[in-house]
C-alpha cells in the first residue's frame, strides 16, 4: 500500500489541504492566502481518485471507502465548512474482523492524541497486529473486543509526532456515536521509542541489564509483542476492578494525581497479569513485567511538560516506590535492580492503589482524593508552594470539588534531583524519537 503511486497521490494531497484548516477542521475560503473554492475542490477530488484507486486492494474496507468518498464530497459541497465525518467513521470497523497483517487506509479529520491539536485531515496505512496466541488469549481471559494492535505503513504529518494511538474519540463528528467500537495502539511506534530511551538510559545510569531484558532492546519485533499485551491487559482494566462511576474519568475534573493513579494502576494490573502469564509459560509475560519497570522509571517521568503531568507522576512514583523498598539502588553513580524483590514491590503498590479504590467507594469525593494525596506524598515530596500539602484547612471546602482542583499546582510534585540530572541526559535521545516507527533506527548509536 504504502509504495503504490495513489497512496502518494493521496498523502500529498492531503499535505496540501491541511495547511488550509483552521483549528476545528473547516477551511476559511475568505482568509488572506486561502486557495480558491475550486482549488480546494481539486485537492478533495485528487484524495476521492487515490482512495477509489487503493480501495480494491482492500476489500474488507469497501463499506468505509465509499462513506469515506460521500463524506469528503459533503465537505467539498459544504463549502468547507467544519467537517463531518461521522457517516464514515460508522461505517469504519475494524475490530468486526482482527486479522493478523491485515492492512487498512484510514482518511479522517481528526487530532492526534500527543501530536497535533487541531482536526486536521490525516490519511494512515497501517497493519493490525493480531497474532494467534494474543487472539487465543483475548478470548479465553482478556475480553477486549475493542481493541486493536496496529503498525503504521506511512502516514501524514499530524502522525510525525509523539502520537501511538488511532482513537475514534478525536474525529471530527455532527454528534458522537452511541458507543465506540474499536481504538488503536500504534505498538511498533511505543516498542521503538521503547528501546531507543530505555538503551540511553541504561547507558547514563550504567545499569547492567539481566541477558533476557538486554534481548527486548535488540528485537523490535519482540518489543512490539510486548507492547501489544501490555496495551491490551491496560486497556480493559479502565473497566475492571473496583472502579469510580466513570472509570475513564474522561467527564470528571479531578486533580492530576487521579489520572496517575489511573493510568498506574491498568499498568501494574498488566505486570500482575504478565507474571501469570510467564508462569503459564508465555514468554511476553516476562517481557512485559521488564517493560513495565523500565519505561515507567526511565521514559515517563522525564517526558512531556511538567504542567499537571500524570504519566509522569505515575513513573516518578513507582521509581520512589522501588527506591524506598530497596528494590533499586542509585549508589556511586550506578543504578542497580534487585529484580526479583522488584517484581515483588511492585505487585505490593498495585495493592496499596486497589486499596485505595475499594476504600474509596465509601468516601466522599474529596476525601477520596485527599486519600490519594496521602499515597503519592508518602513517596514524593510535594511543591514547597503546594495549597494541598498544608492540609484541608488550607482550601476552602465550601467551594465545590471540582473548583479545587484550581488549588492545584501545576507541578504538584516535582522532579526529585535524580530525575533532574536524567532529564538533562535523555533529552536529545527522547526528542528524537518524535515520529519514530519500527523502520527507524531503533537503538540511538
Amino acid at each position: 500500500m504504502a509504495s503504490h503511486p495513489a497512496w502518494s497521490e493521496l498523502k500529498t494531497a492531503v499535505e496540501t489541504i491541511r495547511p488550509w484548516q483552521s483549528k476545528d477542521g473547516s477551511i476559511d475560503l475568505d482568509a488572506e492566502g486561502a486557495p480558491s473554492r475550486a482549488t480546494a475542490e481539486g485537492e478533495v477530488e485528487k484524495i476521492v481518485a487515490a482512495v477509489e484507486q487503493l480501495a480494491p486492494l482492500l476489500p474488507h474496507n469497501e463499506t468505509y471507502h465509499r462513506a469515506l468518498v460521500a463524506d469528503l464530497r459533503r465537505w467539498a459541497e459544504s463549502g468547507f465548512e467544519v467537517p463531518d465525518f461521522l457517516d464514515s467513521l460508522l461505517a469504519f470497523q475494524p475490530a468486526e474482523q482482527r486479522v493478523d497483517g491485515r492492512q487498512h487506509l484510514v482518511v479522517f479529520p481528526m487530532y492526534t492524541q500527543n501530536g497535533n491539536p487541531d482536526r486536521n485531515l490525516e490519511a494512515v496505512v497501517l497493519r493490525m497486529v493480531w497474532p494467534d496466541w494474543l487472539s487465543e488469549l483475548e478470548r479465553t481471559r482478556y475480553d477486549n473486543p475493542l481493541f486493536l494492535g496496529i503498525t503504521f505503513e506511512d502516514f501524514t504529518s499530524g502522525y510525525d509526532t509523539n502520537s501511538a494511538v488511532l482513537f475514534p474519540e478525536t474525529i471530527a463528528v455532527r454528534e458522537a456515536p452511541e458507543r465506540f467500537t474499536w481504538g488503536g495502539i500504534f505498538c511498533d511506534r511505543e516498542a521503538a521509542r521503547f528501546r531507543r530511551v530505555i538503551d540511553a538510559a541504561c547507558e547514563v545510569t550504567s545499569l547492567q541489564l539481566p541477558e533476557d531484558a538486554a534481548g527486548l532492546l535488540t528485537d523490535q519485533h519482540r518489543a512490539e509483542q510486548t507492547f501489544v499485551l501490555w496495551d491490551m491487559v491496560h486497556d480493559r482494566t479502565h473497566s475492571h476492578g473496583d472502579l469510580p462511576f466513570d472509570p475513564f474519568m474522561i467527564k470528571q475534573r479531578q486533580p492530576f494525581w487521579m489520572y496517575g493513579l489511573e493510568e498506574l494502576r491498568c499498568d501494574l494490573t498488566a505486570f500482575h497479569e504478565a507474571a501469570k502469564l510467564e508462569a503459564d509459560g508465555y514468554p511476553q509475560g516476562r517481557d512485559v513485567q521488564y517493560a513495565v519497570i523500565l519505561d515507567r522509571i526511565f521514559r515517563f517521568p522525564v517526558t512531556g511538560e511538567r504542567n499537571r503531568n500524570y504519566d509522569g507522576l505515575g513513573g516518578q512514583l513507582l521509581f520512589a516506590y522501588l527506591h524506598k523498598h530497596d528494590a533499586l539502588r542509585w549508589r556511586d553513580n550506578r543504578l542497580t535492580i534487585d529484580w526479583d524483590r522488584a517484581r515483588e514491590v511492585t505487585v505490593r503498590l498495585r495493592e496499596e492503589i486497589e486499596t485505595l479504590y475499594r476504600e474509596g467507594i465509601d468516601r466522599p469525593k474529596l476525601v477520596h482524593w485527599f486519600k490519594a494525596y496521602e499515597l503519592v506524598s508518602g513517596y514524593l515530596a510535594p511543591h514547597p508552594a503546594s495549597t494541598w500539602a498544608k492540609g484541608p484547612e488550607a482550601l476552602d471546602l465550601e467551594l465545590p470539588p471540582r473548583k479545587l482542583v484550581d488549588e492545584v499546582h501545576p507541578d504538584e510534585f516535582p522532579l526529585s534531583m535524580f530525575y533532574e540530572a536524567l532529564a538533562k541526559k535523555l533529552r536529545g535521545v527522547i526528542a528524537s524519537t518524535k515520529g519514530i516507527t519500527a523502520d527507524s533506527t531503533a537503538v540511538a548509536a
